[in-house]
This record gives structure tokens, sequence and C-alpha cells, in this order.
């Protein structure tokens, strides 16, 4: 039986002043005493598209035909706190994107079009770039959670050049996910 890979396409954020400042505003959150569990500050990243479960010899081969993927370094500003499914029934908190935006679409849709070669399903839902923040575990203080929603929703984050993505795997522990890279493609 051949070895299943949690897998997904992603950019990571490495530049450590944009992390801090996003991770100051996790820390505010935690602060409304919400019931949440924050992405820790190593694996916040854009997911530009989940995978799921699939076997090794598939992922190598996704791994090869990303490979084929050619862009340019482009320039991503986030800015303003959402959440989904709504900011009034918050169940992940997400740090939004504005610059940067279009050339993500572009991205994700060069990734979507390899993985349908590959007989791999397209995504029903609707790409919307995104960080991950925090995932909310229940409704106490969710008051509180909302009025900083709201109070941020334009918060200037800081940017970063996306000059790589990276084929991840996932391993879900207790703890926490654990990302490890595959496969690295980088910018021309």
């Amino acid at each position: 039986m051949s070895e299943v890979l949690r897998v997904f396409v992603a950019v990571d954020v490495e530049d450590q002043l944009l992390v801090s400042r996003i991770m100051r505003v996790a820390d505010t959150l935690a602060g409304t005493q919400v019931p949440m569990k924050l992405v820790e500050p190593y694996n916040l990243h854009l997911t530009l598209r989940f995978i799921g479960e699939v076997r090794r010899g598939v992922v190598e081969e996704i791994g090869r035909a990303l490979r084929e993927v050619k862009f340019k370094a482009f320039n991503v500003t986030f800015k303003g706190l959402g959440a989904f499914p709504s900011i009034a029934n918050p169940r992940v908190v997400w740090v939004g994107v504005s610059e940067g935006h279009k050339e993500l679409l572009s991205l994700r849709e060069d990734v979507e079009r390899i993985l349908r070669r590959l007989g791999i399903p397209a995504e029903r839902e609707e790409f919307i770039p995104h960080l991950t923040l925090a995932r909310i575990k229940g409704s106490r203080n969710i008051a509180s959670l909302v009025k900083i929603l709201n109070e941020m929703s334009d918060y200037e984050f800081g940017g970063m050049v996306v000059d790589r993505i990276r084929l991840k795997k996932s391993t879900l522990t207790r703890q926490g996910p654990i990302y490890e890279t595959l496969v690295e493609v980088k910018a021309l």
C-alpha cells in the first residue's frame, strides 16, 4: 500500500518584520479570551491550493509538474482583518491581500491547470487570497472579537515579495500541523 500524504501549494510568509506585525495583532485577538487556536508564526502562509490526501506517487508527479509554473516575482501587501464565513459569525480569522491579488489569482490558475491535467478535481470554492490567523473554537466573548475585526478591517500589515511557491506536506498533530517543504519553485 502506497503512503498517503496531506499536501497543499503555498506561499510562505518569512519576512520576520511582517510576521511580527501579524503576530502582534494575533496576540490582540487572543486577548479577547475567545476560545481560538492561533496559527504559529512559522506556519503563516497563503494557500494557493489545498490538495488534500494523495498517494506518494501522485505527490511526486505534482512536484514535477509544478516546476512548469513560470512567474515573475511580485509584491503582495497584506491589509485588513476578516473572517469566514462572516465577521458577524467568525470561524476562521484571516488577513486580507490588497496589492498582488491579481498575480496570486493568476498563479492559482496555473497551479489549478496543472492539477487538473494530473486528474485532481478542481476546487469548488472561490479562491480568496488570505493568511489564516486563527481558528475560532467557541463563542465566549465573541462580541469583543467582532469589534476588533471591524476596527481592523483596513489595517495595513505591510508587504513582501512573492518569489517562490512551495508544495508542502502537512502532518496533523495534537499541537497543531507540522509543515514540510517537498518542492520549491522559484520565480523567473
